[in-house]
Parts: structure tokens; sequence; C-alpha cells
């Protein structure tokens, strides 16, 4: 994976928030108003320096809403931990998982066809940054 180029740039992108929710179950009655305004960078990009973006190919963690094509918002200057979802460098290549520090270090998948990767001490595993946001389109159908 190549290093992304710093983008310092400051580019606020604000949209209309409703505070109102929207039902997925039955309708609710919909605010016909605007509540305020969202910055989505300063939203979902907490430290914008150390953030980069990949794109999912492979469905090894489609349980976890992570799908081919989907973006990830990868932050590099977290701490991983317990339960946090991961990019990974393994052996050469690059995965995204779940890391499980219990009972054993290990990169646990979010579908049932894929097995866990264990981490042992002596293995080549580098942590390159922890998911912090999901960006998924919806599916579209023909017609």
């Amino acid at each position: 994976m190549k290093p992304i180029p710093s983008t310092e740039t400051e580019c606020a992108v604000t949209l209309p928030l409703f505070t109102e929710r929207v039902s997925c179950g039955f309708p609710s009655p919909a605010a016909d108003y605007m509540d305020e305004a969202i910055d989505l960078v300063k939203s979902l990009i907490a430290h914008p320096s150390a953030t980069y973006v990949l794109r999912v190919s492979g469905d090894s963690m489609r349980d976890a809403a992570i799908v081919p094509e989907s973006m990830l918002l990868v932050d590099a200057s977290l701490r991983a931990g317990d339960g946090d979802i991961v990019v990974a460098r393994l052996s050469g290549g690059f995965t995204v998982k779940r890391l499980r520090l219990h009972p054993h270090p290990h990169l646990m998948p979010e579908n049932p066809n894929y097995a866990p990767i264990p981490i042992n001490e002596n293995d080549d595993v580098q942590i390159l940054g922890v998911v912090t946001t999901v960006i998924t389109q919806p599916a579209r159908h023909a017609g």
C-alpha cells in the first residue's frame, strides 16, 4: 500500500441534518424543516492527517455491513483494541478483520464461510489502522 499524500486543505461540507429520525418500519410523521447543519468531514474524520480511504473487495466482513465496493475510513493514529475492525498487513498482503485479543490474539472475519486468522508472536502482522466509518451505497434494482 502506497502512502497517501496529505490533504491538509480545509474543505467544509455542510449538509442539512434533520434531528427527526426516519423509520424503517411503520411510517412516522416527518419534520418538514431542517434543525441544523452537519459538516461531514468534521463529523466523520477526527484525525484528517492520519486518515485514509480504502475500497473493499471480498465478502469476509459482510456481517459487519462491509461488502464489496464499500469504502472504509481508516484512522492510522488510533490504537487498536479488542473488538475493533482493523486493516492489517500479513505476509505482504492486506486484510480487514475484527481484532480479537482474548482468549488469544486473532483476526476474526464476519462471515462464517471464513476462518479466524491466529496472530502468533513470530508472525509478521502489522495493524495499519482502525476502521472508523463504513460507506456503503444501497443496492439498486434494475427496472
